[in-house]
């Protein structure tokens, strides 16, 4: 018992500091995109929505062929995502003062570290959440993209933030609990299971932190 519990341990403390180093390097590279001015040539370019689509193909190949790649690939795999991610991100300290961004993340943190003890401690296995949450989830993300080309209704926008950050709080206590049962999985290599952890997570506090950011941030005039 001692053992197994020593080996989660080690699975969470990896993929504490591997999603810590994704969110780092996610920071940097969004700030330096931001003070360079590299952003307006983005946004003046057209390249923005490249790289959104780039980001998604990312992420498809990361989670279609996380089984079968070398842990190293993997590795790639998701620093390429957090960095592009960076680059994508720097639009926020263009609509947001810098003082609520950092106050925000603070925030952010706090509530993914009260959701991760929740998702550790309970005993009950969360499995089932999976498809509803799943389902959740593309029902906000259709939603939201509707409302973005179609409907552009800024209560609609808001009452959209609401529930998807509610849906957040819910996945990051799901995939938390569902990382207990990963390493029981014979079908996923032991020296990969951990990033694939962190970019649950990553994806997880992002979304967290951009949904309270819309929601309570201070903008700039």
């Amino acid at each position: 018992m001692n053992e197994e519990i020593s080996v989660q341990n080690k699975l969470f403390g990896k993929t504490f500091f591997w999603m810590f180093l994704g969110l780092l390097g996610s920071g940097i590279i969004a700030w330096y995109t931001y003070a360079s001015g590299l952003f307006i040539n983005i946004l003046m370019g057209d390249y923005f929505n490249i790289l959104l689509i780039v980001e998604l193909l990312v992420v498809l190949g990361f989670s279609l062929l996380f089984k079968k790649l070398p842990p190293i690939a993997v590795g790639i795999l998701y620093f390429v995502y957090s960095m592009i991610n960076g680059i994508t991100l720097s639009t926020i300290f263009v609509v947001f003062e810098l003082s609520s961004i950092i106050y925000v993340f603070g925030i952010s943190a706090l509530i993914f570290a009260a959701l991760g003890l929740i998702g550790y401690k309970t005993n009950k296995d969360l499995t089932s959440w999976g498809p509803y949450l799943s389902v959740f989830l593309i029902a906000g993300i259709l939603l939201s993209i509707v409302n973005v080309f179609i409907l552009k209704n800024t209560t609609f926008e808001l009452i959209l933030d609401w529930l998807i950050l509610i849906l957040f709080f819910s996945i990051t206590i799901y995939d938390i609990n569902k990382m207990k049962l990963l390493q029981e999985d014979p079908s996923i290599d032991n020296d990969k299971i951990h990033i694939y952890c962190a970019m649950q997570l990553y994806l997880d506090f992002i979304n967290i932190f951009l949904r309270i950011l819309s929601i309570f941030g201070k903008r700039r005039n």
